[in-house]
């Protein structure tokens, strides 16, 4: 089973600005094999390969210096999302159940990742740091134990935040058995009741956080378009709504946790939340809740 590990990290202002480069280069990078594979096949109507496109980097390096100072796995990891993502596409066209969705070019600030995928000293933890290849040492802070065996290293912006995410092979662990079985409805007035009349209070977080991020988009939307302090404006917007997601989340793991581990039988109804958000009255009090 594979499990992911997410770690705050702490860069100083130049590796800030060497990982914030590395993205918009990795962008570049994305948006040049997704051209070429578009302009080949409507002039040729033929395929370009991942591997061609893998093996064409170091070509691609001489031309644009910016790729030199990117480690390779790094690059390559690019292709092989520009691969994944015709391969979605492919599939979704296939299956005809949604839309299939032509893969999109990546705008400013929509490339918000990059990817070690093997961690042949390219990544290392070092005193409470994390060497990257072509980056540094970069403080990271350790809240949990990680596992020895670790498959990949991919470095994370959001919302200005920066973020260390590991993934790894483990071994499931199976619970002790309860011999106890539970059914669980989801509600608007309380959160999640059990077939036992065990009650949890619905947090409401985003009714709370209303007013506040209300204020926060009125000061986005006065700003002049395009402007640093819009962006500013934009970015603290940005965390509320973080702030919010983060509240429900944890709420949802914990509960989940709980449950698990009282009971080895967990019935519950498969709702249909994208057609029950389509009452106007309780759209908003639905997805406060979902």
């Amino acid at each position: 089973m594979r499990k992911s590990y997410k770690y705050r990290l702490y860069p100083n202002q130049q590796e800030r600005e060497i990982i914030d480069k590395t993205l918009e280069t990795c962008r570049w990078l994305y948006n040049y094999f997704l051209a070429e594979r578009k302009n080949k096949y409507e002039k040729e109507q033929k395929k370009i390969s991942y591997t061609q496109q893998q093996n064409s980097l170091p070509k691609l390096k001489e031309t644009n210096p910016n790729l030199q100072g990117i480690y390779s796995q790094v690059l390559q990891d690019v292709a092989q999302r520009v691969k994944k993502a015709f391969q979605g596409f492919f599939l979704r066209l296939r299956s005809k159940t949604s839309k299939a969705g032509y893969p999109r070019f990546k705008s400013f600030g929509r490339y918000d990742s990059f990817t070690y995928s093997q961690n042949n000293n390219s990544y290392k933890l070092e005193q409470g740091k994390l060497r990257l290849a072509s980056i540094g040492k970069v403080k990271i802070k350790l809240h949990r134990e990680l596992p020895e065996t670790i498959k990949t290293c991919s470095i994370l912006v959001k919302n200005g935040k920066y973020y260390a995410c590991f993934s790894s092979e483990v071994e499931p662990k199976l619970l002790p058995k309860t011999n106890k079985k539970v059914g669980i409805d989801l509600g608007l007035t309380s959160f999640l009741a059990t077939s036992n009349g065990e009650l949890k209070e619905a947090p409401k977080t985003y009714r709370k956080a209303e007013k506040e991020l209300a204020k926060a988009g009125r000061r986005v939307s006065r700003r002049i378009k395009k402007s640093k302090r819009r962006r500013k404006a934009a970015l603290l917007l940005a965390k509320q709504h973080e702030k919010v997601s983060n509240q429900r989340k944890d709420l949802a793991h914990k509960l989940a946790k709980e449950l698990v581990e009282k009971y080895d039988g967990i019935a519950y109804e498969k709702l249909q939340i994208g057609n029950m958000v389509k009452n106007r009255h309780l759209a908003k009090s639905i997805s406060d809740a979902d």
